[in-house]
């Protein structure tokens, strides 16, 4: 017989046992979340490979980390036999980009009566790795374990953090000692009130190496080009953990030191160490969650990283001419440290996905150039006394494109409002300086009358279609080319079709609905002039628009991108681009059909190579004519195809050679790693 008695241990029982597999579940839960609180941020670990100790200041062989827009970058060295420390810092503050010391700032610790240094780089290093937030290491034996983090604080100050743990079971007093030399790039060092001053006889950038910890001395060296910073000496009981911090900023004039040591005197370096890995954590995260469902394996959420990575090296924050943040084409290549407008937009498009602002002021950067008449410069740069500004031509009218894909993501009005009129101006300029035979179709050309300068305003300075165009005066400083371009004429149909999307969203009705009719009137003579109903093909045509310019190339899709086409056109692209002896290659949809006598993806630049904006344009050209399948297929061919984009180490390329996969020209590519980005997102 079961008593009362019973019964009410047994609900007591029970009672604990459900309270305790409560509290297990929440332990639980509370660990998953701790475990998942950087789930994004892993998929960027050792994404790029950043080791490098440079040879020279002019070594460009591997690649470096940056963060925040700074002018400057880190490795994380191969070789560091006598300290631990980063490599560089890389600076783009100077000339086109120099490695100012193997490592600038490297911690040498000892014990106390002993000058050997008590870990040994090659011996004890534990790990490297990388992160979209910072770079780490960590070193081990018997006696010590050091663990390295280095993080960008602002666009202005890097910070690194040592931890020294005694791992022995005695005490230890320990010494420890900064010390760096400076590469011969004509800085020079001096100590002021215990801050290492750099001035640079070439750059207008200055910049300090601070530390927190308690000095005992600082004694600048060899002709003031090196410097050590003795730390006092510091007791570690067993396990026991001693941090250093050491700041290093690159600041220039129209910045404050001032402010900016304020700023580190006041930091907490866990705290803000915490934030940077949770805001990386949440971009990734935007671009991550958001993939279209094919393609929601880890490899390309590793892509979407690796993209990211690339974009986040190449910011830079406002200096010298530039007045607006913005992204190098590559911090890797010499000549691409200013800010092109093709480029630009593009960038803009792709940052859209996960830091609004900075696209935003990507935007404002090229417009902040603007001429009365709506010209857009092709390209800007920080110090003109090294690279002028580019008036000579502009680049394809893509920026409408870029302000909808940012206001599609957050609806900021005001932002339509202040871009608007100036893409307004920029639109009529093409119709006033780039129609020769003011027909309503418009040419590429130059403001210098140069036939090179009218070339690279396509954006395609080499492509097979220019071999022999020749260049015609419009009026005074303006000129085109003696052809009419079907990628320039829909990349403007689409414009106006965008100017007409924004026109309606800050309540310019009649501007809306005129916009829509002149899109009407284009959209007709695109489908009639520019495409061969025999080749099955749009090409580009002589002014009269009675005689094609052949010779298949990637402009020939641009109408697929824009929404220009028919359906029966875009079904007969569809079949060339997805052929394999023309355009469908190991890396599909390059600049030119790989059955052309003149295809040359080695040497040819846009003869040949694969850019990843291009074949962008191709995937969404076949997705806006419903024919996903093939969009589907092409995408995982590129990501596949082109050497480096899948999987940790290597870097995105300008372009890529088509046939082998192998990648082309310059490292660190921004655009191709906006339109990866594009093309897995869903729109």
């Amino acid at each position: 017989m079961i008593t009362n008695k019973f019964l009410i241990t047994v609900l007591k029982a029970v009672t604990i046992l459900v309270t305790l597999v409560s509290l297990s579940c929440q332990d639980n839960q509370k660990s998953k979340q701790e475990n998942a609180e950087h789930l994004f941020l892993d998929f960027s670990e050792n994404i790029l490979d950043y080791r490098l100790t440079p040879k020279d200041s002019a070594d460009r062989s591997g690649l470096m980390f940056s963060d925040q827009g700074a002018w400057f970058a880190y490795s994380l060295p191969k070789v560091n036999k006598n300290a631990l420390g980063f490599s560089g810092p890389f600076l783009m503050t100077q000339q086109n980009g120099v490695w100012s010391s193997k490592s600038l700032s490297s911690i040498h610790i000892s014990e106390e009566n002993d000058s050997e240094n008590l870990i040994d780089f090659k011996n004890d290093l534990v790990h490297q790795k990388s992160y979209a937030s910072h770079l780490e290491q960590a070193f081990k034996n018997e006696k010590l374990e050091v663990k390295q983090e280095l993080f960008f604080i602002s666009g202005h100050t890097a910070i690194q953090k040592t931890s020294i743990t005694n791992t022995s079971t005695e005490n230890m007093t320990a010494i420890a000692r900064i010390q760096g030399a400076m590469s011969d790039i004509g800085i020079s060092i001096s100590n002021e009130a215990d801050v290492i001053k750099l001035v640079s006889e070439k750059s207008s950038a200055i910049g300090y190496i601070k530390t927190s910890n308690s000095i005992q001395n600082i004694d600048v060296s060899d002709e003031d080009k090196s410097y050590k910073i003795q730390l006092n000496t510091f007791e570690l009981k067993p396990n026991e953990t001693k941090d250093l911090i050491i700041t290093q900023t690159f600041i220039f004039p129209e910045y404050s030191w001032a402010e900016e040591e304020q700023l580190i005197d006041n930091i907490d370096f866990n705290s803000v160490f915490e934030a940077r890995k949770t805001e990386k954590n949440e971009q990734l995260k935007s671009i991550i969650e958001n993939r279209k469902s094919q393609f929601k394996a880890d490899k390309y959420a590793e892509v979407l990283a690796k993209a990211h990575l690339t974009l986040q090296n190449n910011w830079r924050i406002p200096a010298g001419e530039l007045t607006n943040e913005g992204l190098f084409p590559s911090y890797h290549y010499e000549w691409f440290n200013g800010f092109w407008s093709w480029d630009s937009w593009k960038h803009a498009v792709g940052l859209s996905y996960y830091n609004i602002d900075l696209a935003k002021n990507q935007m404002r950067a090229m417009f902040d150039f603007q001429s009365e008449d709506g010209f857009i410069v092709d390209c800007i740069f920080r110090d003109t006394s090294i690279e002028p500004h580019n008036y000579r031509d502009t680049k394809p009218p893509l920026s409408a494109w870029a302000v909808v894909s940012i206001y599609e993501k957050d609806e900021d009005i005001e932002f339509v409002k202040e871009l608007y009129p100036k893409l307004v101006k920029y639109h009529n300029w093409w119709y006033n300086k780039r129609d020769h035979d003011q027909d309503g179709l418009c040419e590429f050309g130059s403001t210098d009358g140069t036939l090179i300068a009218a070339k690279w305003e396509s954006g395609m300075d080499n492509a097979i279609r220019f071999d022999d165009s020749k260049i015609l005066k419009n009026s005074e400083g303006a000129y085109s080319l003696d052809q009419e371009s079907v990628d320039l004429n829909a990349y403007l149909y689409a414009e106006k079709l965008y100017l007409s999307q924004l026109a309606k969203a800050i309540g310019y009705t009649e501007e809306a609905k005129t916009y829509q009719v002149e899109a009407e009137v284009l959209k007709e003579k695109i489908q009639d002039q520019f495409y061969d109903s025999e080749d099955g093909w749009f090409y580009d045509t002589n002014l009269d628009g009675n005689s094609f310019i052949k010779g298949a190339g990637s402009e020939g899709w641009t109408a697929l991108w824009a929404n220009a086409a028919t359906q029966e056109q875009a079904e007969a692209v569809k079949n060339k681009l997805m052929d394999p002896k023309k355009f469908y290659t190991k890396v599909p949809f390059q600049t030119m059909s790989a059955d052309h006598e003149k295809f040359d993806p080695l040497k040819g630049y846009w003869r040949g190579p694969n850019w990843l904006d291009q074949a962008y344009f191709g995937v969404k050209g076949l997705r806006n004519y419903n024919f996903n399948t093939e969009a589907d297929k092409a995408t995982v061919q590129i990501i596949v195809g082109a050497e480096g984009i899948l999987g940790q180490g290597q870097a995105i390329r300008e372009n890529y050679h088509p046939i082998t996969g192998a990648g082309l020209n310059a490292k660190n590519f921004s655009w191709s790693a906006a339109h990866l980005i594009m093309l897995l997102q869903n729109d």
